[in-house]
């Protein structure tokens, strides 16, 4: 990537920037290769999931990813540039993808502030192929037009725009500056229905007090109601994935139920989406749409692998208890849920398959000789923090890519179990207990794991809640603890 010494907001005017593109043309005529050009300014304090209800349209790709907990929150919308891919290879793709890209970057403003620069943002389904008629490929991965990002108290606006050798600057140019005027004076408005584009404007506040605003959307939107219907059996799954692990087939399987709920109404992402996040502080909350309508949601707790400075952090999160009613019930499970032989086994082979699957990279895991217990807002979980340091040459897909799916959702050993699960849970998994996150031009970035989730379109969303099944495991038992974690997804999803 190349950075230009230039600051927009020092000498901001339709005339410089249209100069800017003139230059970035003149690079892509010489290459014979289109330039990505991405400009970074830090702006005034904004909410980056406000700016994403403000310019959410269905039609247009997004992604965001908060925790609200550690005051961290990345917005993406529309596409600059983008690809997609498959295969038992598509980490590597992606990977080489990301890296040619940023050979033709020409990156300006505040490129070294927090999520600054060009952000690559990815999603990668369960399996390495995904069915006829699913929503989102494999994996896809791409660059946004309109980027905003809050780190503590930094707010990072960002614009990425293709200039290819034949480009129409002046179209170009009063895209970026309208975007530039917008965010130096952002007025939120109210949830759209049909959304619209941050290039085209965004709407000013609506010329009603707050208490008639909220009596017009009592009236326009009802309460909401839906109905339920599981999809396949679980306790039957789980008694035959029993029988495979008493068979010797493999050791652990994890299997997922999926409800189909069809509301009264059509459902807001973004809303379903808010309630996640207030609920569930310490989970990283997602949206991810593929722009052909469907925005894939959740609260997940667990991190699949961040870097940042050369740092690999990663976890092992399995083995789960309910909450207490009080203080001492919660902690009387906590101790159960250390002391269980069946979830310290469950939580030791998710351990041992990272260490496995780092250590051929040549990382060095140091972790935590015991788990500890960490509390979520409807369960507690063992957790055991792992971290290593990038060999040179090393990237964080590569890491991605070598832990994806680990026993935490798939199973021991993996192959084995993975090739079962379709089978057994009777519905394609998509993007539920894939992998989503961001990279950015400096080798850092941030992927979690796609649980505690639900597919939305319209009035329709599929919920998906799973369990880990070993030796000693009970069908009713398993059942019970989806049952859980669907109660705590329908609860905050209810507007």
């Amino acid at each position: 990537m190349t950075i230009l010494p230039l600051h927009p907001a020092e000498n901001a005017s339709p005339e410089s920037l249209r100069a800017f593109l003139g230059q970035c043309r003149s690079a892509a005529i010489r290459d014979s290769h289109a330039k990505l050009v991405s400009i970074s300014l830090a702006v005034d304090a904004l909410d980056p999931l406000a700016v994403l209800e403000s310019i959410f349209d269905p039609a247009e790709p997004h992604f965001y990813a908060e925790r609200p907990a550690l005051e961290t929150a990345v917005a993406g919308a529309e596409i600059a540039i983008a690809h997609t891919a498959h295969g038992p290879e598509r980490f590597a793709e992606v990977q080489r993808w990301v890296a040619h890209t940023l050979q033709h970057t020409i990156a300006v403003g505040d490129v070294s502030a927090p999520f600054g620069g060009p952000h690559f943002f990815a999603g990668f389904a369960f399996h390495d192929e995904v069915e006829p008629g699913e929503p989102f490929p494999a994996a896809s991965v791409f660059v946004p037009r309109w980027q905003v990002a809050l780190a503590g108290t930094t707010t990072t606006a960002v614009a990425n725009l293709l200039v290819t050798p034949d480009a129409d600057l002046e179209a170009l140019a009063l895209r970026v500056w309208r975007a530039h005027q917008k965010f130096s004076r952002f007025e939120y408005r109210e949830l759209p229905e049909n959304g619209g584009s941050l290039a085209g404007g965004l709407a000013s506040t609506r010329g009603v007090s707050e208490t008639r605003a909220n009596e017009a959307r009592s009236e326009a939107n009802p309460p909401t109601t839906w109905q339920q219907r599981e999809t396949g059996d679980y306790r039957a799954a789980v008694t035959k994935a029993l029988q495979c692990i008493t068979a010797g087939e493999f050791n652990k399987i994890v299997l997922a139920r999926a409800q189909d709920l069809i509301a009264n109404q059509p459902l807001h992402p973004l809303r379903m989406l808010n309630g996640l996040r207030q609920r569930f502080p310490d989970c990283y909350s997602f949206s991810f749409a593929s722009g052909r309508g469907p925005s894939f949601i959740g609260a997940s707790p667990e991190r699949l692998g961040r870097v940042s400075r050369g740092t690999l952090e990663t976890e092992a999160l399995a083995g789960s208890i309910r909450r207490g009613a009080g203080a001492s019930e919660d902690a009387a499970l906590a101790g159960a849920l250390l002391r269980s032989e069946k979830n310290r086994r469950e939580h030791r082979e998710v351990l041992d398959d990272i260490v496995a699957r780092l250590t051929p990279l040549g990382l060095k895991p140091d972790f935590p000789a015991t788990p500890h217990v960490r509390r979520l807002a409807n369960v507690q979980h063992l957790d055991t923090p792992v971290r290593a340091t990038l060999p040179e040459g090393v990237r964080l897909l590569d890491v991605i890519g070598a832990m994806h799916p680990t026993p935490a959702v798939g199973g021991s050993p993996r192959d084995a179990a993975v090739r079962r699960i379709r089978d057994l849970e009777g519905f394609p998994r998509g993007l539920y207990a894939g992998a989503l996150g961001w990279l950015n031009a400096r080798g850092g970035g941030e992927f979690f794991v796609g649980i505690r989730s639900a597919l939305v379109e319209g009035p329709r969303a599929r919920v998906y809640a799973g369990a880990g099944i070993v030796a000693g495991s009970q069908a009713e038992k398993e059942f019970a603890e989806t049952e859980l974690k669907f109660k705590a997804m329908l609860d905050a999803l209810a507007p």
